[in-house]
């Protein structure tokens, strides 16, 4: 592995610099690494990112799967896991279930993702009996580093719940305030996203944004300022605010976009990477801990961010006050 500091290897294929990660990160170095349970780490990609996180003083892992495996594709590409417990598992699925059970022993903080697909370690999660559901809906919030906004942007749900209802939508509200909070934003602004800026019968998702806003000024949604419908331009942009003359906290200034459903944020999210050049870290809240769901195609200051937030975020749930950046 290369022994560059994350900070000192940001500029990708863009040449540009991550300076809303790098702030995540150095945020991060406040806290005492975090427990994690790494479910599956069976390739080059998962285990070297948890090793890297480890390295950055970000988490301690609990590799859980196949010894064989893990050690073979460690010694492959030169990684040294000595140091590291591993919990041994004869597959995947024995893999999700066992690094479950590690955060119901109160053995580990944090769970992440290893080599397994994402519905199999959801799927332990959300068991019933055995798994880490709690009274709060699963939501996924993705941390978008945008060049071109002023602030990191998070957007939610574009990857775990499909069409969910408006009961649904409070949780996954909820969420995406909590981790705000816990990032040391006391009052982020949440922009409840439609395709247009009033509330219009014959679109669902403008009569359900209202209502959302009426929850929260009755405290069914709480530490956050909402408003909504409000339509993508005049929730991040000040001056297409001023044009359709919007006067809000909210608009042109979002922190936090909650989509209408999960095909509507998931192209959100690609439309930002793919064509201006965003980064997205992200993670699953909701359950007893955080889970950090990486992919192969993540950048290493993306997997950072990722592993910072959660570390964040378990850590305040352990202290029960927020982390203060």
């Amino acid at each position: 592995m290369s022994d560059n500091h994350p900070v000192d290897a940001m500029n990708g294929v863009s040449g540009r610099r991550h300076e809303k990660y790098e702030r995540l990160v150095e945020v991060c170095r406040q806290i005492a690494p975090v427990a994690t349970a790494v479910a599956h780490p069976c390739d080059v990609s998962s285990l070297a990112g948890a090793v890297e996180a480890a390295r950055q003083g970000f988490i301690r892992p609990i590799l859980v799967g196949p010894a064989d495996r893990i050690q073979a594709v460690a010694a492959e590409a030169g990684i040294d896991i000595s140091s590291y417990e591993i919990v041994d598992v004869p597959h995947s699925h024995a893999a999700a279930a066992a690094a479950v059970d590690l955060v119901r022993q109160g053995r580990a903080h944090l769970l992440m993702k290893g080599s397994l697909h994402t519905d199999e370690l959801l799927h332990a999660v959300t068991k019933r009996e055995s798994g880490l559901r709690t009274e709060r809906r699963i939501s996924h919030v993705f941390i978008m580093d945008v060049p071109t906004y002023h602030k990191a942007l998070f957007i939610t749900d574009a990857a775990v719940n499909i069409a969910p209802t408006l009961e649904e939508k409070r949780d996954i509200i909820q969420n995406a305030i909590d981790l705000a909070r816990a990032l040391g934003n006391d009052r982020p602004k949440v922009a409840i996203l439609s395709a247009v800026e009033t509330i219009n019968p014959q679109i669902p998702s403008t009569v359900e944004a209202g209502a959302l806003c009426k929850m929260a000024d009755r405290g069914q949604i709480t530490g956050a300022v909402l408003d909504g419908p409000l339509a993508l331009d005049n929730a991040i942009s000040p001056e297409a605010a001023r044009i359709k003359g919007i006067v809000s906290p909210v608009a042109g200034n979002a922190d936090i976009l909650v989509v209408p459903d999960l095909e509507a944020g998931n192209m959100l999210a690609k439309n930002l990477t793919f064509l201006a050049n965003a980064d997205a870290a992200g993670i699953v809240l909701g359950a007893r801990v955080p889970i950090v769901l990486t992919s192969r195609a993540d950048s290493v200051m993306t997997r950072m961010a990722s592993c910072a937030v959660a570390a964040l975020f378990a850590d305040r749930q352990r202290l029960k006050e927020p982390v203060k950046g």
